[in-house]
């Protein structure tokens, strides 16, 4: 596995110890990967939202008046029961 050495002032490396110790991680190296991981995760979903936030925007605006469009959703993903 390809290495990458990184320098940390004293306050973060202390942070790391401590995570380390606490015994959810094995090693400084573990506890980094594992909040790089989670970085690339949330870059991930926040591309995807912006993405999702977009086509809504580029859709328009419903003509109808918001009474109507939360009938409509009611009735499509509440319907009554009986």
């Amino acid at each position: 596995m390809p290495q990458v050495n990184v320098s940390l002032p004293e306050g973060l490396k202390a942070w790391a110890d401590q995570r380390v110790a606490s015994g959810y991680y094995s090693s400084s190296s573990d506890y980094i990967r594992d909040l790089m991981r989670r970085d690339q995760q949330e870059t991930e979903h926040l591309a995807w939202l912006q993405a999702e936030i977009d086509l809504g925007l580029a859709s328009g605006v419903d003509p109808r008046e918001s009474a109507d469009v939360f009938r409509d959703i009611r009735a499509k993903y509440l319907p009554e029961n009986g």
